[in-house]
């Protein structure tokens, strides 16, 4: 029987040391006593955002955005005809795949999607299809690649808001851009756009949990809907109405980019445009 010498022989399985960490820090300490948070933020404030459109060459449309360490990358590919008739369909289709980096995390991902990842394809999927005119490519199919390079919390919302401007730079019609928004809820505080620590800390206690919503401003409406953790309705109402207000100050930056995006396409064609002319009718000396 063949024996892979080379392999490490090592536990198949492992678990990050993170995991074996007392927690001390509590819900309690989310929140300094001067109503700040860790980071220096208060509760409604939003990390520095940067975002940057046709980052991938041979993609249709790319995009690329950083919330403070929290950092994704996407492509789009198509639309492109579908080839299997099971997949056949009238209106166009969306197909998105979901990865973290298997460095992204505290804890080391596998290469293989796992049942978190497969989740986050589909709400992103969820969320992009209203906005996306669907019935202008029959029969075809939009590919949307996305990958978490880092993740330090609001990696969902970002996925959501990169996904939407690299669909923009690949031309594909939209009704609407899809911001989104994630807040952190707990009995006494709620804490918009939060961090990896302040996103997963003590999300299964009574009364807490994580709100993520894809938006869509111009029409003023939600197109995707997430919560973990165990919260009342009132408590859920209040954060939609939280998260809206945040989607709406994204909106601006997220416009910004795809603005800087377009200038820069058909800049160097009416600079070439202009050369030609003055290449055609010379000045005369």
């Amino acid at each position: 029987m063949p024996v892979d010498k080379k392999r490490i022989t090592g536990p198949e399985v492992t678990q990050s040391p993170l995991y074996f960490l007392e927690d001390s820090s509590g819900i309690s300490q989310l929140v300094n006593k001067d109503g700040t948070r860790k980071d220096g933020r208060g509760e409604n404030d939003i990390r520095p955002i940067f975002m940057k459109a046709g980052v991938v060459s041979q993609a249709q449309g790319s995009a690329y955005i950083e919330i403070a360490n929290t950092k994704v990358i996407c492509a789009v590919y198509g639309p492109r005809q579908v080839l299997r008739r099971e997949d056949f369909s009238m209106t166009g289709i969306l197909k998105c795949e979901f990865k973290f980096a298997t460095f992204s995390c505290p804890f080391r991902r596998k290469f293989q999607p796992d049942v978190e990842e497969k989740e986050f394809a589909l709400i992103i999927e969820q969320a992009l299809s209203p906005a996306v005119c669907l019935h202008k490519f029959p029969k075809s199919q939009v590919d949307i690649n996305i990958r978490v390079l880092e993740n330090d919390g609001s990696a969902l919302a970002a996925s959501i808001i990169c996904s939407s401007v690299a669909l923009t730079d690949a031309a594909v019609e939209m009704y609407d851009i899809v911001t989104a928004c994630t807040l952190r809820i707990t009995p006494e505080h709620m804490l918009m756009d939060p961090s990896y620590t302040e996103e997963t800390n003590s999300i299964n206690c009574e009364s807490n949990g994580v709100v993520t919503m894809g938006f869509l401003p111009s029409i003023n409406q939600t197109s995707s809907l997430l919560q973990r953790g165990h919260l009342s309705c009132d408590k859920v109402l209040k954060a939609l109405q939280i998260c809206t207000e945040g989607c709406q100050r994204i909106y601006p930056l997220i416009h910004e980019c795809i603005r800087r995006s377009v200038k820069s396409k058909y800049r160097p064609a009416e600079q070439d445009k202009e050369k030609s002319e003055e290449d055609q009718n010379p000045s005369k000396g």
